[in-house]
């Protein structure tokens, strides 16, 4: 049995979502997780659905997050000032990373995509493996195909992707199919993390469409749409604090509190899915076999290239702005990948357990005498740069 530490972006659902499938992994197969380290960017509690399903103690520290101000729009360079003058905050999450491995002494620390892990791992240099996970690590991927343009917000989002990574052993990238590993680049190419209760949903079709957003306001995009078109019914979730847990705007619109269990049960039964393009949502919905629409977060690259991903891969179409009649119109015309990419993730576990196991065993130790075989050191800014367009 091996002892595993989590650390875990806190932003959104996804990262979460994937700690608690992956944690299940594990502890079937005897392991243990000893404890999760979450960093949040703001003062709101953590989901319920994560606190009740994650089977081991939970603990929080400061990390960056994204800033939206009073827009729809992500602001890039708000961002960027925002945790530049809060360096000293995340400074104090590293060390406080570095009293909790000494506490549980974990034998892996698996990180999911949060910047402070790396820092930790470049500034302590534990002598324990640790494994990034997350779908950002396939963008740097030497195979992968990513949007023509917006060069700069693509490398500044690749440069945050190997600040995470610092350090790392391994990245495992998830990734909507299958495509060979980029050992150069330390990238194992491996299925989504999908919750157990996705796989045992019985798909139907009823007449709604779903939404998912993961900026409350562009809810006002969706009921300005709606007011010219009452026919068609809609239920969307957001996370609005200023609003009851259902609240129905007017006939066939209705937004939902986020709540996982309800939200899986109304994906199970709709004829579609429209979101913002994150890559969880879309994942559960390809698993389904339902036609998706991506509608990323104004400014958000990452959400971008995930929209451009999937819809490579099949899983539907990527738009602008939430224009339902688009998806009306793509609803007959769309081919489900619903029977490869179930083929696909049915891999999961076997490709998990089979690599982090193999971490947790014994090396043989071989030296190599040679003549001149002194070398450049490497330092942790080095790959920043090896490939971020």
């Amino acid at each position: 049995m091996s002892k595993f530490l989590f650390v875990v972006q806190g932003e959104g659902r996804g990262h979460l979502t994937q700690a608690i499938s992956l944690s299940e992994i594990l502890t079937d197969a005897g392991h243990e997780v000893v404890a999760v380290l979450v960093g949040k960017g703001n003062n709101l509690p953590l989901p319920t659905f994560f606190q009740e399903r994650i089977q081991a103690p939970i603990h929080t520290f400061a990390s960056p997050s994204l800033v939206y101000g009073q827009g729809k729009a992500l602001r890039v360079w708000d961002t960027i000032k925002t945790h530049l003058l809060k360096a000293k905050d995340y400074f104090k999450s590293i060390s406080y990373l570095a009293q909790q491995v000494d506490h549980y002494q974990p034998d892996i620390v698996i990180n999911f995509y949060e910047m402070v892990c790396g820092l930790y791992f470049t500034l302590h240099k534990p002598a324990i493996p640790c494994v990034c996970i997350a779908h950002q690590y396939l963008l740097l991927h030497k195979d992968f195909e990513s949007i023509p343009h917006k060069l700069l917000d693509r490398c500044l989002l690749n440069i945050n992707t190997r600040l995470t990574a610092l350090g790392s052993t391994q990245k495992l990238a998830l990734s909507f199919d299958n495509m060979p590993n980029d050992p150069t680049r330390a990238i194992r190419v491996v299925p989504p993390l999908l919750r157990s209760e996705v796989k045992q949903l019985k798909p139907s079709q009823k007449p709604y469409i779903l939404a998912y957003i993961t900026h409350h306001k562009l809810g006002e995009d969706i009921a300005h749409w709606h007011e010219n078109h009452r026919e068609v019914e809609i239920h969307c979730f957001w996370n609005n604090p200023d609003f009851s847990d259902e609240w129905q705007i007017r006939e066939n619109l209705t937004f939902h509190q986020v709540n996982a269990e309800k939200f899986l049960t109304m994906m199970q039964d709709c004829s579609g899915l429209v979101c913002t393009a994150g890559f969880e949502s879309v994942c559960e919905a390809m698993y389904l076999g339902k036609p998706i629409m991506m509608v990323p977060v104004p400014n958000h690259i990452e959400q971008e290239i995930n929209a451009w991903d999937a819809q490579r891969a099949g899983a539907g179409i990527a738009n602008t702005s939430f224009d339902f009649s688009k998806f009306l119109d793509y609803l007959p015309r769309h081919q489900s990948v619903h029977e490869q990419f179930e083929d696909w993730q049915s891999q999961t576990n076997s490709l998990f357990l089979d690599y982090l196991e193999t971490l947790t065993q014994p090396q043989a130790e071989i030296y190599t005498l040679s003549p001149n075989t002194a070398t450049i050191p490497q330092f942790w800014w080095q790959g920043l740069f090896q490939k971020y367009l």
